[in-house]
């Protein structure tokens, strides 16, 4: 009894810490273009993402993480630092915010159940394939205008092939947390710290930057957004989330971040949702729940549904 109450409070926690993703990154998308289609290049923003999170997290990760397990914290910081982080801002400068819901947000549950189910043979539940098609269609419906409008840039697709790469990284990064057991508040410490590393002397020394015509509330947005919301909050808690939940169940929770991000831009914006949206919504709401769900109680919920 103790055990199975354990394990309750396991998932009840880590789908709360999903959830808190979410709302993380439905801003995350809009921050993250506006930076790109102001003053800031790309590598202006990936260089403040770093530079506050690194800042922040080195004195910690020093004093609390041992060199052993700085290897593995460096090929993390490969994968869910410097990859993703690096293709999804410049993924911005090409497309809009509502691509990056639908090829992230909608990529990471696909690339995490398609690796995952390379590893296990192709074997996959059920109604995880049914969540995964849900979702898609979902996001396929609520970016629907801005995916298939008429008056699309021509080069928005590099923006979206960049999203896809950049979704394929934040999936690696969440599987190899699960399999290494690495504890989450530690490891992203330690992307913080080798990507800050590793990122911030080639873009001081060659890549391109416009910091100096930003204004100080611009940098300040976008650096307390990047480096703390997103690089530590949002990653730490999806950490979290898949070592409670698994990879699977806290990626598809990802799905609802278009959702979110339209329902907020109604209520605060005044933006409008049509019928397509409104539909999609619901879809990909439906998905999500069904796939983030344990096992266990998407068996008490089929119980029900005989009775």
């Amino acid at each position: 009894m103790t055990t199975h109450h354990a394990t309750a409070s396991d998932a009840t926690r880590g789908l709360l810490a999903a959830l808190a993703v979410v709302m993380f990154w439905s801003g995350f998308n809009i921050v993250s273009r506006f930076g790109a289609t102001a003053t800031f290049t790309p590598f202006d923003i990936a260089a403040l993402r770093f530079g506050v999170s690194g800042a922040i997290a080195l004195p910690l990760y020093l004093h609390f993480v041992s060199p052993r397990d700085w290897p593995r914290h460096m090929v993390l910081a490969a994968v869910g630092g410097l990859g993703y982080g690096i293709l999804v801002y410049i993924g911005f400068a090409f497309a809009p915010s509502a691509h990056a819901g639908v090829f992230v947000n909608g990529g990471i549950p696909f690339w995490t159940i398609l690796i995952m189910a390379v590893m296990t043979g192709f074997r996959i539940a059920r109604p995880t394939v049914i969540a995964l098609l849900l979702s898609t269609a979902g996001l396929l419906l609520i970016g629907f205008e801005s995916l298939f409008a008429a008056n699309a840039g021509a080069n928005e697709w590099i923006g979206d092939l960049l999203f896809l790469a950049a979704a394929l990284c934040w999936a690696i990064f969440g599987l190899l947390m699960r399999r290494w057991q690495v504890k989450p508040q530690f490891g992203i410490l330690g992307i913080a710290c080798f990507s800050a590393l590793a990122y911030l002397p080639v873009y001081l020394l060659w890549l391109p930057g416009n910091l100096a015509a930003a204004s100080w509330g611009a940098i300040a947005l976008q650096g307390g957004y990047q480096g703390i919301v997103a690089a530590l909050l949002a990653g730490g808690f999806y950490s979290y989330a898949v070592q409670k939940v698994g990879a699977s169940e806290a990626s598809m929770m990802l799905a609802l971040v278009p959702a979110f991000t339209a329902v907020g831009a109604f209520l605060i914006l005044d933006e409008a949702l049509g019928l397509t949206t409104i539909i999609g919504i619901v879809v990909v709401s439906v998905g999500a729940l069904l796939g983030a769900l344990p096992p266990a109680a998407l068996a008490r919920v089929r119980g029900f549904g005989r009775r």
